[in-house]
């Protein structure tokens, strides 16, 4: 969100050592003319070498979430789809994905602009009900953020409803088909009873994993900047985790793809074969990619990774050229 060159560069590097060969550049929620500098930022970078992993596009997360579900992204910049020109936001040149919560005011015309322009229309940060998910789907809505993360449940519901008791979004990405979805693997966000639970209901095809990963990756313990450096919010990194400062709530996390990988094989015990699957096909299929990358086929491109017995990455290849060697 820094939109510069050197910023983009150093994320795309700094996963390059964790495996990552491809990622959606990724916002937070911002001012219009921050999330603008990011866009044209990222536009100029898609698909050019960067020493690192490589950018196939964006994905627009932010500024419209539920303000009681913005978690750590800052206040300022968020907004309901009814209060911005939001379409200028979404250049299908550069944006691949965008998140919005399906109960704010304007969600549905954001919904009918992302299908116009191609982009494919994630649900997140969200305390919508069960059935303004199904709604979403019908708008076509194809996958949820961050699955047990910043998302309404029967438990939440009932705050507002003494009956009947009612399912959220977590319960509608679990039941619904037509809902693919992902979840952050660090070993610090999720107990492993719930990634199992994830793996049980969804399968390999449709959950992936996601680092969910800011700046303070790779870097010491101590506070960071969630966001644009000139308006985001101080965090903590503590204990391989991302924190509000006052250490009450998750913060992001400061985990690459490759720990995500380590994790969900413990996790679930599932083969190795099927835990890769959800580190590259499926997430390129969430993103529209799967006819380019995210496997090994003729026609595809020649990216790969090599690893150790213990799941180290010891070399990152992006078409055909090593970026990173342990």
């Amino acid at each position: 969100m820094d939109g510069t060159t050197e910023a983009f560069l150093g994320v795309c590097r700094s996963h390059a050592r964790h495996g990552t060969t491809r990622l959606l550049a990724t916002s937070t929620v911002a001012p219009d003319r921050l999330i603008h500098r990011f866009l044209n930022k990222a536009k100029s970078l898609v698909n050019q070498p960067t020493g690192g992993a490589r950018i196939p596009g964006v994905h627009l997360y932010g500024p419209f979430f539920a303000p009681s579900a913005k978690g750590c992204h800052p206040s300022d910049g968020l907004v309901n789809p009814s209060e911005c020109e939001f379409r200028s936001m979404l250049d299908p040149a550069v944006v691949r994905t965008a998140s919005v919560a399906p109960e704010l005011p304007g969600a549905e015309e954001f919904a009918k602009a992302c299908m116009e322009s191609g982009v494919r229309l994630n649900l997140g940060h969200s305390h919508a009900t069960f059935h303004q998910v199904e709604q979403a789907v019908a708008w076509g809505a194809r996958h949820v953020d961050h699955l047990f993360c910043a998302m309404s449940d029967r438990a939440r519901l009932r705050q507002l409803q003494t009956y009947p008791m009612r399912g959220g979004v977590m319960e509608a990405t679990l039941c619904l088909d037509a809902l693919t979805t992902e979840v952050i693997a660090d070993g610090r966000h999720l107990a492993d009873e719930l990634l199992m639970l994830a793996y049980k209901i969804k399968g390999p095809g449709n959950l992936a994993l996601v680092t969910d990963a800011m700046r303070a990756m790779d870097c010491p313990d101590g506070p960071a900047v969630f966001g644009p450096m000139e308006l985001g919010e101080v965090v903590i990194k503590r204990d391989g985790v991302g924190l509000t400062v006052d250490g009450k709530a998750l913060a992001s996390s400061v985990s690459g793809m490759d720990q995500g990988f380590r994790t969900m094989l413990r996790a679930t015990k599932a083969p190795p074969h099927l835990v890769a699957r959800m580190a590259s096909l499926t997430p390129a299929r969430v993103a529209g990619l799967d006819s380019t990358i995210g496997s090994l086929e003729v026609g595809k491109k020649a990216d790969f990774i090599l690893m150790d017995s213990e799941w180290s990455i010891r070399e990152t290849w992006v078409e055909g050229g090593l970026v990173f060697k342990a």
